[in-house]
């Protein structure tokens, strides 16, 4: 049954991707038509209320809300963290954008009207409470824009497989009643023409500008009025200290102006920058360098490339951890204990032992010091630096003792050309995989040098925006799932982390902004940048301005991605088979797959370690606490009672914009509030133009997340993987000719699994050599 579902979803992927490359053409045909516009239009919070503070005003208070977020979430954390066998409720939410269409002057404008429909719809809803299928309308961070999500929860049941379109097309009816003549609410990715038409892009007409954007190409008066969102985006602003900076490659085609200086292409390709075999790289986020040098209307991209290509290549701008070989140089020395913080000697019983390969990255403000992707700390050398205790090597080493074996998969965070291995016996021996402290890079990167695999970035004409609502303003298609307990929560958000750049380049229906074509089709890296709030110390760019008091780390810790973007590491613990020795691996991230380095908040983490909060967890929320609150609302700072209430923890918690969210439970203020259990929110994919299309999409990831739980799935690839695989996302026509990272084996790993560690040799090798 599941693979004749997952067949039939698959059989409609090219429909839907054709379906949402139609989007700026219906949208056009609507603008510039004469007829009567009555055919179209079929003649029919969570949020916070209170006074928000300026920047300025609420610098005071930012360390303490940080402190106190985390005070909160370890009092929820020990209220619920015991809770088990809660059933499958799910939901779904949808965006919908409010236009208005004037035939006579062949315009299309944004409506902002979406309070006023959205209060009048809450009204109908309350007073036809009695009906078991309704909808909830909530505030979006556009005027224009209204969130609809159903009423009551679907179950784990079959028949509310059948609700979801249901409800969709509830959703859209009720809508359709709420608007005036001429307009219209369609479920689109964004307003195309947004940016495009200064003063008349909207009814009623709002001037370019304002004091929160500060914006060259749309005005203030299209935020939602709610205070939050304006604060938000002024906020943002301030924090950066620079307008957000919004670049995205324009499509180019034979007549393109903004191409007229450039090379003649290649033969059989418009674009002449990427082989047939390669896609067309947006690095979004990673834009500074080439603002500096050539302006803000250009920006230079990339081509994907082989996984070892991409490993090696500085130019993608992707940080990895590097890999050290544990061999302590002196008479009688077996291994290290781990650090859980530098100079603070954990006696673990599964320290790691010579010959052991251990992932990290070395720490910038503690020169001598690694931090490993299991959330320890071990030193490179002694104190006075005479005996060596850590040695990098090759990406390819593997450790081979049995001691690392006995937690599970020992698969290489990258695999090299023919899926060798290097041995760390031979390592132990001196072989060229130990690199010299001088090298300029390992033996990979060399040999990539020499056989010229490394691809250049090309400049290429690109799209401008400037402001926050280029990218809020766009809608998309979020899941919620509740789990059974914490640790299937952990685990569902683990799995569909990998899942996340798939279903985006599946669901990618953002071919138009600002009236031009862009040559990506995914929304996800400009709303990344459209929020970016990193000092530019953040971003790794010279700050004269820098310390800044009060920031976390005084706005100077580097930090890698914006605060809409990917997930940075994966926090399922794991669990060791039954009859296992499980002693010293409680307090142990038993995956792998954790190969970027993860900035954290240092002060955060040694809390919740102190808490009885594992290392995994630790470091996932210490990661999201490098973020500074960006709303802080008079009255509700210190008066906040960290006991009872997450106000706080969820100031940072729902501003860490990430492509998969874990949600602990809310806190129940009466009695007869409803039990929320712990839940996982799947967020990367767009919105699609009909609920047939929406309510597919929105099953698939039920099923799924089923199928997943059911067969024990193994879903992991390292997170660089994962964000290769969300640039990649966004290429033009990714989910029908590009390709993306993914696991070969997906069953528990058994011995004599290729990934285990040991060659995986089929049925019909060893038929072929007698040994079947």
């Amino acid at each position: 049954v599941i693979q004749d579902t997952f067949s039939r979803f698959l059989s409609c992927t090219h429909y839907y991707m054709e379906c949402s490359k139609k989007l700026a053409h219906c949208f056009f045909i609507l603008a510039f038509a004469v007829s009567n516009v009555s055919s179209f239009t079929l003649k029919m919070g969570l949020l916070k209320v209170g006074v928000p503070k300026t920047w300025d005003e609420s610098k005071k208070d930012l360390g303490y809300i940080r402190k106190a977020g985390i005070r909160q979430f370890i009092s929820t954390y020990n209220r619920v963290k015991d809770l088990k066998g809660d059933e499958l409720l799910w939901g779904d939410e949808i965006e919908y954008g409010v236009f208005h269409i004037d035939p006579e002057n062949k315009k299309i404008r944004l409506s902002l009207r979406a309070k006023e429909i959205m209060d009048q719809l809450n009204q109908k809803e309350a007073e036809n409470s009695q009906y078991s299928e309704g909808c909830h309308w909530v505030p979006e961070y556009g005027a224009w824009m209204v969130e609809a999500t159903p009423n009551r929860p679907y179950t784990g049941f079959s028949t509310d497989l059948l609700r979801v379109e249901r409800n969709m097309r509830l959703r859209r009816k009720r809508i359709l009643t709420a608007l005036k003549e001429n307009e219209i609410a369609p479920t689109v990715s964004s307003f195309p023409l947004l940016g495009a038409l200064g003063d008349d892009g909207s009814v009623p007409p709002v001037e370019v500008g304002g004091p929160a954007s500060q914006s060259e190409y749309i005005g203030d008066g299209i935020i939602n009025p709610h205070p939050r969102f304006g604060t938000l985006t002024a906020n943002i602003r301030q924090r950066r200290g620079t307008k957000v900076n919004i670049k995205v490659p324009l499509f180019r085609d034979h007549d393109t102006p903004e191409f007229k200086d450039f090379g003649a292409v290649q033969s059989g390709s418009i674009d002449g920058c990427c082989g047939s075999d390669a896609q067309r790289l947006w690095r979004y986020g990673k834009g500074d360098a080439c603002e500096e040098e050539h302006g803000k209307g250009y920006v230079t991209v990339g081509c994907s490339t082989t996984s070892l290509d991409e490993a090696n290549d500085e130019s993608t701008g992707m940080p990895t951890m590097q890999k050290w070989l544990v061999n302590v140089q002196c008479a009688g020395c077996k291994g290290l204990f781990y650090r859980s913080a530098p100079h603070v000697i954990v006696p673990d019983a599964d320290w790691p032992r010579n010959g052991d390969v251990v992932i990290g990255y070395e720490i910038p403000d503690t020169p001598g010091w690694i931090r490993l992707q299991n959330g320890y700390y071990l030193p490179m050398h002694s104190d006075d630096g005479s005996v060596q205790f850590l040695h990098k090597v090759s990406q390819r080493a593997q450790a081979q003792n049995a001691e690392m074996k006995r937690i599970g998969s020992s698969t290489p965070v990258f695999l090299a050309k023919g899926n060798e291995t290097e041995d760390v016996a031979s390592l132990l021996g001196g072989t060229v995989a130990v690199l010299e402290p001088d090298a300029s890079g390992d033996s990979e990167e060399q040999s990539d040098a020499v056989n010229g695999s490394k691809h250049k970035e090309v400049l290429r004409a690109a799209v401008h925006m400037d402001a926050m609502a280029f990218g809020m303003g766009c809608c998309c298609l979020q899941i919620t799932f509740q789990a059974k307990d914490i640790e299937e929560s952990r685990f569902i958000f683990d799995q569909l982390n990998v899942m996340a750049p798939i279903m985006m380049a599946l669901t990618a229906s953002t071919p138009i902004l600002k009236g031009r074509l862009l040559d990506t089709d995914a929304r996800w890296g400009i709303i990344s940048e459209s929020v970016d709030d990193r000092t530019p110390a953040e971003r790794g760019r010279v700050d004269p301005d820098a310390p800044y008091d009060y920031y976390n780390a005084h706005g100077q810790r580097r930090v890698y991605k914006s605060r809409y973007d990917s997930i940075s590491t994966y926090i399922y613990q794991g669990v060791m088979a039954r009859g296992q020795d499980t002693g010293g691996l409680a307090n142990r991230v038993l995956n792998i797959y954790n190969d970027i380095p993860l900035e954290i908040d240092e002060e955060s983490y040694q809390e919740l370690r102190k808490a009885g909060v594992d290392p995994a967890l630790s470091q996932h929320l210490a990661h999201l606490f490098i973020r500074d609150p960006l709303v802080v609302f008079n009255g509700a700072v210190e008066e906040v009672d960290d006991g009872t209430q997450t106000e706080h923890f969820e100031s940072i918690q729902s501003t860490n914009w990430q492509t998969v969210r874990w949600k602990p439970p809310p806190p129940r203020n009466n009695p007869n509030a409803p039990h929320i259990g712990w839940r996982t929110e799947f967020r990367s994919m767009e919105i699609q133009l009909t609920d047939f299309e929406n309510a597919a999409f929105a099953v698939f990831i039920v099923l799924l997340q089923r199928t997943i739980l059911t067969f024990d799935l193994n879903l992991y690839i390292p997170i660089s993987r994962v964000d290769a695989n969300m640039q990649r996302a966004h290429s033009r026509n990714s989910a029908a000719k590009g390709k993306f990272f993914f696991r070969r084996h997906l069953a528990p790993l058994e011995e004599g699994d290729d990934g285990y560690g040991v060659k995986y040799v089929s049925m019909f090798e060893k038929a072929a050599i007698g040994d079947y």
